[in-house]
Parts: structure tokens; sequence; C-alpha cells
């Protein structure tokens, strides 16, 4: 069983809302990470690929002396997902190493988002950002590699709303792919937080393929740590909170809008649209006022207002 070249492809379709907690269950197993996509159909009447609301999650998983104990595993911890919701069983395929790097890079393409902005892949030929500016993401994380329309619409709503000069938070960094765009639209200083420490190399890595070494913090923490800080960055006046509903909800209850400065801007992403009406409670609650709804598909992103 042990062959470096050989890969086990692991692929599970699902609810967008489930998407985030099977991709976190295969990033266990998948020392390359996990690529999650919109599956699509094809619309006979405009003819032209339609998303479907649901979620693909692919992870690659080495053919080593372990892949029988992965495997079964992973079949044990996403079998006690569906406990909580309906999920289909898991696909496998064995491929070559040479397909799977294939078969990554063709599901992962250059994604243009908003007036300016441009997603690419770390192996694609940068001049294909033309007159956009680049935000460069070697997919090594379940999130926020560009794929995922929450991230998509962060990113938009960023663009929208602007950053120049400004000093930006970004907590649950993920990638880091907002931090990274929020440099390339002018931010001045960015300080990215994550509660998982491993997603902090993931950042600094594609903070590298983005050439933003020292223009970026990033931290282990999220918003509580942010808050007792002593420096410029306790508080900003464009904070980016791209995580999940009942944590933003969480969050708020537990100063999240104090890190936003007066008059500044707070966006929330990672929300479907059933549950939006109960984070803009929440941070009304907070004393933020609702400016601007995004949505795509089941996703909502809002961005409020500090008074």
């Amino acid at each position: 069983m042990d062959n470096p070249e050989t890969w086990l492809e692991a692929s599970l379709t699902c609810s967008g809302e489930l998407a985030e907690a099977v991709a976190e269950v295969f990033s266990r197993y998948a020392p390359n990470g996990v690529l999650l996509h919109s599956v699509t159909s094809f619309d006979t009447e405009n003819y032209e690929e339609s998303p479907t609301g649901e979620m693909q999650v692919v992870a690659y998983l080495p053919v080593d002396e372990k892949i029988e104990q992965n495997r079964r595993q992973l079949d044990e911890a996403v079998w006690h997902l569906g406990q909580i919701a309906a999920l289909s069983p898991i696909q496998y395929q064995i491929i070559a190493d040479q397909d799977w790097m294939e078969a990554w890079k063709v599901r992962y393409q250059p994604l243009k988002l908003g007036q300016n902005l441009i997603v690419l892949p770390a192996w694609v030929d940068q001049e294909l950002a033309g007159d956009r500016l680049p935000i460069i993401i070697s997919p090594d994380m379940a999130f926020g590699t560009g794929t995922h329309p929450s991230t998509q619409l962060c990113l938009i709503a960023l663009e929208k709303h602007g950053c120049q000069g400004k000093n930006v938070l970004d907590i649950g960094c993920g990638s880091g792919i907002l931090s990274i765009a929020a440099v390339r639209l002018g931010a001045d200083m960015v300080l990215g937080v994550d509660y998982d420490p491993i997603a902090i190399p993931s950042c600094q890595r594609n903070a590298g393929l983005n050439a933003m070494e020292g223009r970026i913090l990033f931290e282990d923490g999220t918003h509580t740590d942010i808050l007792e800080r002593d420096d410029e960055l306790k508080q900003a006046p464009v904070v980016l909170a791209n995580i999940l509903a009942h944590i933003l909800i969480m969050m708020l209850a537990t100063g999240l809008a104090e890190t936003v400065s007066n008059s500044g801007i707070l966006i929330l992403g990672g929300i479907l649209n059933t549950q939006a009406d109960d984070v803009i409670q929440a941070a009304q609650t907070a004393g933020l006022t609702l400016i601007d709804t995004l949505t795509d598909q089941d996703w909502v992103v809002l961005v409020f207002q500090k008074a």
C-alpha cells in the first residue's frame, strides 16, 4: 500500500449549509488540503451552467500504510455527521499522482470577482490577471480559496465599500484571501486572526505568493484577543468575519462590534438566507446598522455600520 504516487480521491456532494462541516472532517485526513466547488447543471434554456445550490467536497488521501485506517475513520466521522443531517456516502476512487494534480487544477481555475479583482491559482501564468488586481492563492485550505459563494460575496463587498488607506481586521482569516484582497485594494495595515493555528502558516504562504510578507500580520486568536491589544489594531474602520452564522451571533454578543471603529463597517459572511434575520437582530442589538445585503444562491453577506 505504500505508494507515494497513488492517491485515494474522496468526494461527497452535500448542501451548502453542510459543506464547511464536511470539509473540516475531510481536512483531518488530507495533507494537501480540501477542495470545495459549486455543483452546476446545464440550463437548456440559456445554454449555460447554473448552480444547483449544492457543493462538492473533494480530498486526496495518500495511499500509504495508514490509508485503510484513515478511510475507516473518515467514513465513521461522516457517518456521525450524517446523524445530524442526511449525507450521501463518500465516493472513492484511486488515481495516480499526475492525475490528482490535473484534477485539482481543472477544478480550481481563475475567478473574476467584482469590478477589479481576480483570484488566481498559484500555478497559472500571472499575466492572466490582465488589468485586474490579482489575489494568488494556493488552495491548501478547505475554505477561503474563492470557490465558496460566501467568500466571493465578501470579496465583492470589500471592493464595493472600500478600504483604501484604512486598517482592516480579518477575523477567521482562513487562507488569508480577504486580507490579501484588502492590501490589493489599498488597505494601510491588515491583521488577520484565526482560532485554528493550522490556518496561520497557510495565510503566510499565500501572503508570500503575493509578495506581501510584512504587509499583513497573521496571528492565532479571535475577536476577544483583538480587544485585548493596546495598539492601533485594537479597532479598525473595516472588519471582516466570514465564518458561520451561529458563531457570528455568539461573537456579536461577546464584543465583535467593539472591534469596529466609529462610523466603520463590519462585513459578515458564512450566513445562509434562512439565518440572516437572526444575525441582523444580533448585530442591531450590538449597536450596528445594516447598510447592505449581498446574495448568491442560498448565501448572504451582510454589511453593517457602527454609528
